[in-house]
């Protein structure tokens, strides 16, 4: 069947993938959605904590015009992005965003790819959110995939008897349908870009240095990083700990006969617990990192990210990544009062870091040191989890292509550039649901066009359309900064030499 074979009236339209057909919608400015066709079976019973499996052919013409279910269950609250769960047991998916390729059929259309990982700590999250609605890409001629995968202890829980890593395996799936379905969507395979946010970015980092994924990508887009590696005997402890919050035995069959839902709360308690206030938790997620992540397992991550980029895996592959300047700065704001006379210096030293450390970090934030002790420990916190990640991977990645930038627009409603507020600026998707209350009521569609234009320039020729960073320059593009900081400056990390060395 042709790209363009089986459309129907009414606006609908039908693709022949590998497993079967699946029907689509035809939106109003001409591009094609397909949302909801699973790559891997219904990771339940037998198939719960194992590896993906590929699908069961189908006969008829599937429907593929409403998101599937997730594996996010339940109600998270009030979230920076709205992510809905969807209940149903089909949750391996992807969605599809292309291109109108039907005069293209007879040419063979071999638009470039956009796969998307999305974040959430690796324990939410939602690729159903219209946030990663992919019709702007589509519209520039890119396909965009997004990618379901298993979340929290169901993903990356270690079990003695399940194979590791099973979100990942998730990845790689999704990574291989592509490979194997997105040319019927009009994409090339040969020319698929990687991108993720948060828990995402620290995802496409993870494949950017797994040797055994390295045919399936071509180049990376990793924003706002949480770049994760869990040691074999944290992840172990974990799942005792989780076991014995449940009363079983920390293995696959104790766990198997455990409701997905109770296991969910009783990680959701774990978590609370080990949190506690907020300087306790900045404290917690400082000292520890996620509990659930990315296992460095010998197998099929053999080593941390860092150690793998630094030997060269993933060096042929351009990357760009970068930060929101005030990533968590918003969390230390409720404790502002009590703060306000406690001077930075002590309070870092609470947190455990070194004297020769903390007063050159003082030092190069003198100008967060004046929005007072609160935001300094916020900027400190997001230096930590998130900002040190791009000199970190840049240096490790040698004389590798690598651009870096920085979005610095505050938000009115919120007061600082944090944590997901740049996410609609990506994917330009100012009027989308929930945008206004991160981004205000007339967010800046200039900086929606700037961003979302890098982000089009890198998938469609490799680059983002500013200078690389390179050891001794460290240029940095920065969005939405004041008219007194220009576009492009030297070294725009700086202010965490401190922590990188």
């Amino acid at each position: 069947m042709s790209a363009a074979a089986g459309e129907s009236g009414g606006g609908n339209l039908v693709r022949a993938t590998a497993a079967g057909r699946v029907r689509g919608t035809r939106r109003p400015d001409g591009t094609l959605v397909f949302l909801g066709i699973p790559y891997a079976q219904p990771p339940t019973r037998a198939r719960r904590f194992g590896e993906p499996v590929p699908v069961e052919p189908w006969d008829d013409v599937r429907d593929a015009t409403a998101y599937g279910p997730t594996p996010q269950r339940g109600d998270h609250g009030d979230t920076l992005i709205p992510e809905p769960s969807i209940p149903g047991d089909d949750t391996l998916s992807v969605n599809v965003f292309a291109p109108d390729s039907s005069g293209e059929a007879g040419t063979g259309a071999r638009h470039p790819v956009l796969v998307y990982i999305h974040g959430g700590g690796f324990v939410q999250g939602s690729p159903a959110s219209p946030w990663y609605d992919g019709g702007s890409f589509a519209r520039a001629g890119i396909v965009v995939v997004t990618v379901s995968y298993r979340l929290g202890f169901d993903g990356f829980g270690l079990l003695p008897g399940a194979p590791t890593n099973r979100a990942v395996r998730d990845w790689i799936a999704a990574l291989e349908w592509v490979r194997a379905n997105v040319a019927v969507f009009g994409g090339n395979p040969d020319d698929v870009t990687i991108a993720g946010q948060s828990a995402g970015g620290g995802a496409v980092l993870t494949l950017l240095g797994m040797p055994d994924a390295q045919h399936l990508f071509h180049r990376v887009l990793s924003i706002s990083a949480a770049l994760t590696n869990v040691a074999p005997a944290r992840a172990a402890t974990a799942t005792g700990r989780l076991a014995a919050r449940l009363g079983i035995a920390p293995t696959r069959e104790a766990f198997a006969g455990v409701d997905e839902l109770t296991v969910l709360g009783a990680q959701q308690a774990l978590e609370s617990e080990r949190h506690g206030s907020i300087i306790a938790s900045v404290r917690s997620r400082l000292a520890d990192g996620l509990t659930w992540g990315p296992v460095v397992d010998g197998e099929l991550i053999p080593r941390p990210t860092l150690d793998a980029l630094a030997a060269g895996v993933g060096a042929d592959k351009p990357l760009v990544l970068g930060t929101t300047d005030d990533e968590f700065t918003m969390i230390t704001d409720g404790v502002a009062g009590p703060l306000r006379l406690v001077p930075p210096a002590l309070a870092l030293a609470a947190l455990g870091v070194g004297h020769a450390m903390r007063w050159r970090y003082i030092r190069d934030n003198r100008t967060q040191r004046r929005l007072g002790t609160a935001a300094f420990l916020g900027r400190y916190a997001t230096d930590r989890i998130f900002r040190d990640t791009v000199p970190l991977v840049a240096r490790a990645r040698g004389g590798s292509s690598t651009w870096a930038y920085r979005f610095s627009w505050p938000s009115p409603t919120k007061r600082w550039a944090l944590h997901c507020l740049d996410v609609p600026f990506w994917w330009d998707v100012l009027g989308a649901d929930g945008v206004a209350k991160l981004a205000g009521p007339q967010p800046p569609q200039e900086l929606a066009d700037a961003m979302h234009g890098a982000a089009v320039s890198f998938v469609r020729t490799g680059g983002p359309g500013w200078p690389r960073w390179t050891p001794d320059e460290r240029t940095t593009r920065m969005f939405g900064a004041a008219p007194s900081v220009p576009t492009v400056v030297a070294d725009g990390y700086a202010s965490v030499r401190a922590l990188v060395g």
